[in-house]
């Protein structure tokens, strides 16, 4: 294993220090707690929105906290969901006594902890809504889940709800624009390599050199089909085709695609991905509103990539579009 870590033990905490050291007008971190929120949290008269999860899936979540996106991100161990006592502690520091609406991905640890988190805060006079993002439509139920995994999609749900958060949206308004992109977003990814954890120090799972993994998450673990190894089209045919079916969209709509980079793929790669991707759309009679290409949610130095679809109306299109200032997405007007 070569990496740029001193110790396995040490390395979400000083990857933190890194973060605040890099934006230290923009960040800073609860003391004693693997939590980054806003420089000004809590903002007052505003709804905070927190989101988190295990390391290694960065720029995902502090990277996005800032301006019209998130007020705190909660950082567990590389993929291991955070503590209920650390997710209880960023809800206190992002409540501008509007309440405090939590992005939750579907993996069991982060469910089970968040409930905690909002039960603890409840009883302190905060108040809570959830929201469970389940994008991935390769499984129904995985080793971390029992339903459908949160993904890449979840980045579309910190924008549309910290946009109408940061526009003056009560808790309920924003929790029903968070359930929207849910309700209209689908994720598909693949793994040509499998990426490699500092404390374990070797592949999370074997592939052959000839072989890719199909329907992968983001925690290293195995995907639904292994085959041998296929063009960038093939894939970008295969992922996309079984989010377009899962989505079942009428000709004519508008949607906003991702390509996202798992940590460990040139942007070259990814722009020939959306290439296909971009005719596909076409062909299905679908009109890209916006694509977006990069590494969103990654899963450490896998190299592979995924592929996502949402399906957009004028409200969405405003609330994604809206200005956004946080270290991993710019939005301008």
């Amino acid at each position: 294993m070569k990496k740029l870590i001193n110790d396995p033990s040490d390395v979400v905490d000083e990857m933190l220090d890194g973060m605040v050291a890099a934006y230290p007008n923009r960040l800073r971190r609860l003391e004693g707690m693997e939590v980054l929120v806003r420089e000004d949290a809590p903002v007052e008269g505003k709804v905070g929105i927190v989101s988190g999860g295990g390391s290694g899936h960065e720029p995902t979540h502090a990277g996005y906290i800032g301006d019209g996106m998130l007020d705190g991100a909660a950082a567990g161990e590389v993929f291991t969901s955070p503590t209920a006592d650390q997710l209880h502690a960023m809800v206190e520091a992002c409540d501008g006594g509007e309440g405090v609406l939590c992005v939750v991905k579907n993996y069991e640890g982060d469910v089970m902890n968040f409930d905690t988190a909002a039960e603890m805060a409840d009883m302190e006079g905060v108040e809570v809504e959830q929201v469970v993002v389940d994008d991935d439509v390769a499984v129904e139920d995985s080793l971390y889940t029992s339903g459908r995994r949160g993904v890449a999609g979840t980045i579309l749900v910190h924008k549309a709800a910290g946009a109408k958060a940061a526009g003056g949206g009560d808790l309920g308004e924003v929790k029903a624009v968070a359930e929207k992109v849910v309700e209209n977003v689908g994720t598909m990814g693949t793994a040509l390599t499998s990426c490699v954890t500092p404390e374990k120090g070797e592949p999370t799972f074997d592939l052959g050199e000839d072989e890719i993994e199909l329907g992968i998450g983001i925690h290293g673990e195995p995907g639904t089909q292994r085959t041998e190894m296929m063009s960038a089209d093939e894939i970008t045919e295969h992922l996309a085709g079984r989010v377009l079916d899962d989505l079942d969209l009428d000709e004519g709509r508008q949607v906003l695609t991702i390509v996202n980079g798992m940590g460990g793929t040139p942007l070259m790669e990814l722009f020939v991905v959306n290439r296909r991707l971009q005719e596909l759309m076409g062909e299905e009679g679908l009109e890209t509103w916006d694509a977006w290409v990069g590494d969103y949610m990654t899963s450490l130095d896998m190299m592979g990539c995924s592929i996502t679809v949402c399906a957009v109306d004028e409200e969405l299109k405003e609330l994604l579009g809206a200005p956004a200032d946080t270290p991993a997405l710019t939005v301008t007007e």
